[in-house]
């Protein structure tokens, strides 16, 4: 049964008695902190006579609702509590959508405070960070896309990700401006996801939010996202969503002691120390604090957290959220926990998305299932291998032979756990960490790039990278797209293309039953070379030279005799390469070799990659 609200019409002088919209289900709910749906019932919602506002604040001693409607007084618009639950209310008639507002919390150490609402949907940025009534009105057109989302199983698919900051992808585009431009780029490039650096509105640090409910006011509202989102889905381009449920900001306006007590945050700051200089206030605590840790062990916020996790698959349809792995969290016993309900509400109430966690790890296991007792993530950025490849390339060419192991080292623990290979924004430009001139830097680029291409587990590639950018990102400036090498470009375009249409790529990423050695050792040659089967046992060889010498006859072993096509060379001329390979395949023959069926040379020019593929015609064996 519906509580009744009553409330003074203050802007027309009229009383008035109307139904609230939080049952005595939905407060129980929430007081036990099991309201999946949490937006729907807290936050600010329109009626056709007013708007109504509740907020969960249960040590708060008085609450008012200040905002463009009461000229930002709220002596005539106290809120009510709602029993026992923590939760206060309010209908104000005559309010709509676009009315900005805050609430005035008096606290439980007597301070007033003035904050923006948790769940509002829409909000300024800051400074000003004003909640905003707000309604959406959008008509989705992807049906089809969440239909055959739902069917797929992730780690089966192939996945190619290209990781953007709206804001600097091309500076000044707002959602619309950038729905008509970006889902066309990424799909024309062949990546079948974007993943969105983080949208929530936020301060300064943009991993740190005030409004963890709204996407940023920056480009536009909500329903300017959504259609971002939708055109993305008509492009067949899913998203992924950097999701920040760690920590946030301690803004003034921001959830820090919101009621005057702890309520968000954890009691132990330390979990979540900042960087940031010691005379920068925290909001209520007087401590120097740039970021405060939520409490993970609170009922009250891990149901807020979980609700948002499922609002942003819910109202937005995001096809995935990835965690940030801030090093600074430390509270494993609870945060283990949280994911693994997060998950196991996401995989239940929104079939296909996916969940993503950052390289970090709470002991192991982060991709095990949540019926085992795991976390639950569908997969985790491997930045082990980010970190070693590096080291590697980074290495003097004379010198690599002394570290190969870094280059192979991944295979050790390949399938420890469902992995994305990220080249991220933490990465930084590629080509100029490589020694050599500028030729031999971006040959060892595209190189790397077949490598990674080939390698098991799926890819994410940072915006500008696809087209090598020198420079470091910068948000204010953006991308440098003045710079752009066509053939690096080109190249990404054709792994792409190579990859989606060869199962042998992805379908087996997650089992070792898809992956073989042909030779891991060659040290002194810096070479190495694999083959990735698929289901049937298809294969796809992989040689990669990291050498500046080019090997006109290299004796490599192939699983079968026959025909072999080669399907790509990072060389070839259109990448700005020199042109050189096997342009009309090779032939095997069945001399064992290097532990394999048959064996053939092959031309391998410096600092590149080339995929072989056995003839259609040819009989494939399985591995």
């Amino acid at each position: 049964m519906s509580s009744i609200l009553r409330c003074d019409d203050s802007l027309s002088g009229n009383p008035c008695v109307l139904p609230w919209t939080l049952g005595e289900f939905d407060l129980w709910r929430i007081r036990e902190g099991r309201h999946e749906r949490l937006w729907q019932v807290l936050g600010a919602h329109t009626t056709v006579a007013g708007t109504t506002f509740a907020v969960w604040a249960p040590s708060a001693r008085d609450i008012r609702v200040v905002g463009d409607f009461n000229g930002w007084h709220g002596l005539a618009h106290h809120m009510n509590p709602a029993g026992s639950s923590g939760v206060w209310e309010l209908f104000v008639p005559g309010v709509g959508d676009g009315c900005r507002y805050k609430y005035e919390i008096l606290g439980a150490d007597d301070r007033w405070r003035r904050k923006g609402d948790p769940l509002a949907t829409a909000s300024e940025f800051v400074p000003d960070a004003a909640s905003v009534v707000f309604t959406s009105g959008y008509r989705w057109h992807d049906a089809r896309w969440l239909a055959c989302r739902a069917k797929a199983v992730a780690h089966e698919e192939p996945m190619s990700v290209y990781e953007v900051h709206l804001g600097s992808w091309r500076p000044g585009l707002t959602y619309r401006e950038l729905a008509e431009v970006l889902p066309g780029y990424v799909a024309g490039l062949g990546f079948t996801h974007v993943g969105l650096m983080p949208v929530a509105e936020h301060s300064s640090n943009e991993r740190l939010s005030t409004a963890l409910y709204a996407p940023t006011a920056r480009y536009g509202d909500p329903d300017d996202f959504r259609y971002l989102v939708d055109r993305l889905h008509q492009a067949g381009v899913g998203v992924i969503l950097d999701w920040t449920p760690l920590c946030f900001a301690a803004d003034d306006g921001a959830l820090g002691h919101f009621d005057g007590t702890p309520l968000y945050e954890a009691d132990e700051i330390s979990l979540c120390e900042s960087d940031t200089p010691a005379d920068t206030p925290a909001d209520g605590s007087g401590e120097a604090k740039e970021s405060l840790p939520f409490d993970h062990r609170s009922p009250g916020v891990r149901n807020f957290l979980l609700a948002n996790a499922l609002y942003w698959c819910s109202e937005f349809h995001v096809d995935g959220l990835r965690t940030d792995g801030d090093p600074r969290f430390r509270d494993t016993d609870a945060v283990v926990p949280f994911f693994r309900e997060v998950n196991s509400l996401l995989h239940e109430l929104s079939p296909g998305v996916v969940t993503v966690a950052e390289g970090w790890s709470v002991g192991g296991g982060m991709t095990s299932s949540t019926d085992s007792g795991g976390p639950g993530f569908d997969f985790q950025w491997n930045t082990g291998w980010t970190e070693d490849c590096l080291s590697y390339l980074s290495r003097d060419l004379a010198h690599r032979r002394y570290h190969h192991a870094e280059i192979t080292f991944s295979m050790v623990y390949a399938y420890s756990e469902r992995y994305i290979l990220p080249i991220s924004h933490e990465t930084g430009p590629l080509a100029p960490k490589l020694p050599g001139d500028r030729c031999r830097q971006r040959a060892g680029l595209r190189g790397f790039l077949g490598f990674m291409w080939a390698h098991p587990g799926k890819q994410l590639l940072f915006m500008g990278q696809e087209f090598g950018q020198e420079e470091e990102w910068c948000r204010a400036r953006g991308l440098r797209w003045d710079a752009v090498d066509e053939g690096v470009r080109s190249l990404v375009r054709d792994l792409n293309a190579a990859y989606l249409r060869s199962p042998a790529l992805w379908r087996l990423d997650s089992s070792p039953e898809g992956f073989r050695w042909i030779v891991s050792d060659a040290a002194d040659e810096n070479v190495l070379a694999f083959v990735r089967y698929d289901a049937e046992g298809t294969p796809m060889a992989c040689v990669c030279s990291f050498s500046p010498v080019v090997r006109e006859d290299f004796r490599i072993g192939l699983p079968l005799p026959g025909r072999w096509i080669e399907v790509l060379n990072t060389d070839a001329s259109p990448y700005g390469g020199s042109g050189a390979g096997n342009p009309g395949g090779v032939e095997a023959t069945a001399t064992p070799w290097q532990h394999c069926a048959a064996s053939t040379s092959i031309v391998l020019p410096p600092l590149t990659t080339v995929w072989l593929q056995p003839r259609l015609s040819d009989k494939v064996a399985a591995p």
